[in-house]
């Protein structure tokens, strides 16, 4: 298995997302409603992406994929469900308000990454570890 090729392309995409948010921080509402589409359309084919990938392997990790996706796709809904409500708020005070707790959600799945991206790298390791023990054992029969 190649590992290190998922971790780089990680690695892009944690570069394309550094790039993104400067650029969205220079936009209006407009350019930004259009960036938050793109980036949910973007989500949900990434999701759909991991889902068919996952499906692959079900039979190995069924049950903790469904709930990592299951999570994954409650905070995209409730990403979603803000960003629709927000759009319809004109009281200045609540904006600045509603843009706090944005900011805190954008803060909480950026935390959340950081898991995912830890949780990957015991997995991998573990997975590597199974490997080499599998080999090991394979080799010591013959």
């Amino acid at each position: 298995m190649d590992f290190n090729k998922q971790v780089d392309q990680l690695q892009d995409r944690i570069e394309e997302l550094r790039t993104s948010v400067a650029a969205a921080a220079k936009e209006n509402h407009e350019q930004l409603k259009k960036r938050i589409d793109q980036a949910q359309a973007d989500t949900d084919r990434t999701l759909a992406e991991a889902n068919q990938q996952a499906n692959a392997a079900a039979e190995k990790v069924q049950s903790s994929w469904e709930q990592s996706r299951s999570e994954a796709q409650a905070r995209l809904d409730a990403f979603k469900a803000k960003a629709k409500h927000r759009a319809g708020q004109v009281d200045a005070d609540f904006a600045a308000s509603d843009a706090d707790l944005a900011e805190a959600d954008a803060y909480a799945a950026i935390d959340y990454a950081d898991w995912a991206v830890e949780n990957a790298r015991v997995a991998i390791l573990d997975a590597i570890d199974a490997r080499v023990t599998a080999d090991e054992k394979s080799a010591a029969l013959v």
